[in-house]
């Protein structure tokens, strides 16, 4: 482990925002099956209530629209899910988008106190997610509006300032070759930082993206929001949170990730 922490990279989606993916994922297919669909759906295991928040949470998160996509379909045994991945993510991304636009999503209070924490500790700020909507989400979330809410002062935090103002590198919704578990796009945002991977640590809800981390060496901080410490703890998280709030950060200054508790 390092000294100290220089970087910090943060996932998106179920990290600093409550985003409406799943909704979209779970809507965008219910369509097609009840529409386009219905004459294989029989042929699948799909059903309204099989598509479980823990079908995303494995299955899917973290990865690029179309992967995802075509993870989903071939978990339900859909046919020619390859093929059908296309019109799938496409259905999704027209249900995102409407939702991005009428605001239904959130920041998560505790998510914004510890980046601008992290921030404030002179740690560089980066956001790593495979989502292509994420830096819509970033640019709606108003920091000088939360700060003046939660009583906080920043310096770098001027008026008008988005998540996205205060972002030292952002490699959100590019296209890598490779999606999570493999970790070109965290082992890209340390690079852009300026940092080697040993001097950053990752906040990731999903598996696959702890398993991203730890495959490019660097620190993984499991954000269980979903019930799901197991699969974080599986995917050898160096620890498991179900708030940011709970994250020490007199241990981040050493180089250490610990619960407030510990210490």
């Amino acid at each position: 482990m390092t000294t100290s922490f220089r970087g910090a990279i943060f996932d998106v989606d179920g990290v600093l925002v409550d985003s409406p993916h799943e909704q979209a994922w779970r809507d965008g297919l219910r369509e097609l099956m009840e529409n386009e669909w219905k004459d294989i759906r029989d042929q699948t295991s799909w059903s309204p209530e099989a598509f479980t928040p823990e079908v995303y949470q494995t299955v899917m998160s973290g990865m690029p629209r179309y992967a995802g996509a075509q993870a989903a379909l071939e978990y339900f045994g859909v046919p020619d899910a390859e093929k059908r991945a296309i019109e799938y993510g496409e259905s999704k991304q027209k249900m995102i988008v409407e939702l991005i636009e009428t605001s239904q999503f959130y920041a998560y209070p505790d998510a914004l106190r510890f980046i601008l924490s992290v921030k404030g500790a002179g740690i560089k700020i980066a956001a790593a997610s495979s989502s292509k909507n994420a830096n819509d989400f970033l640019v709606r979330v108003r920091l000088d509006e939360f700060c003046a809410k939660e009583g906080l002062e920043y310096e770098f935090v001027e008026e008008g300032y988005t998540l996205l103002d205060i972002l030292d590198t952002n490699v959100s919704g590019r296209d890598f070759e490779e999606g999570k578990p493999h970790p070109m796009i965290f082992l890209t945002a340390a690079e852009e930082l300026g940092l080697t991977p040993g001097e950053c640590f990752v906040v990731e809800d999903a598996a696959n993206g702890v398993q991203a981390a730890k495959a490019g060496n660097m620190a993984a901080l499991g954000l269980a929001r979903a019930n799901d410490e197991a699969l974080l703890e599986e995917a050898d998280a160096d620890i498991v949170v179900t708030s940011l709030d709970d994250v020490s950060l007199d241990a981040l200054a050493e180089g250490r990730l610990e619960p407030m508790s510990v210490g």
